[in-house]
């Protein structure tokens, strides 16, 4: 093979072609650094602003949710004065109270219905496949 078909790397100079390399790579390496913690600082910044937003977003859901309970107290005073038109206003809160007593029951019981569907809170398929998964092996093993 004649020489022109090899590559030149560096030809006629021995030694002094690693210094400016060598050079280049600490400047790239600092340069790499400075982009990292920049990237770092700007991540750190967008992550406070965001948790600010999420505070403030929270406290507005939190204040929603006062007001819409208020709301439910309003709307059962309302229902109160309503029936109080035709019967004693003890009866009328009465018959409201005892409204909310049965839709409460059947919150109840549905949920209770579906947390026992859900026990026990470990993934049984997913037990079952790994013991069938170790069972495999072991088979496999002992052949």
């Amino acid at each position: 093979m004649s020489s022109d078909t090899q590559p030149h790397h560096g030809s006629g100079r021995s030694g002094a072609g690693s210094e400016p390399v060598g050079e280049l790579v600490q400047r790239a390496s600092q340069q790499l650094t400075e982009l990292v913690r920049g990237e770092l600082r700007l991540a750190q910044a967008e992550m406070k602003e965001k948790g600010k937003r999420y505070g403030k977003g929270g406290g507005l859901f939190g204040g929603a949710g006062l007001v819409g309970f208020l709301m439910l107290e309003a709307l059962v005073a309302t229902a109160i004065a309503a029936i109080a038109v035709a019967l004693p206003v003890w009866a009328a809160a009465l018959i409201v109270t005892a409204a909310l007593g049965v839709v409460a029951a059947v919150m109840t019981l549905t949920g209770k219905k579906e947390v026992s569907q859900a026990a026990p809170p470990a993934p049984q398929q997913t037990v079952e496949n790994v013991k069938a998964d170790v069972a495999e092996i072991k088979e496999s093993a002992h052949r």
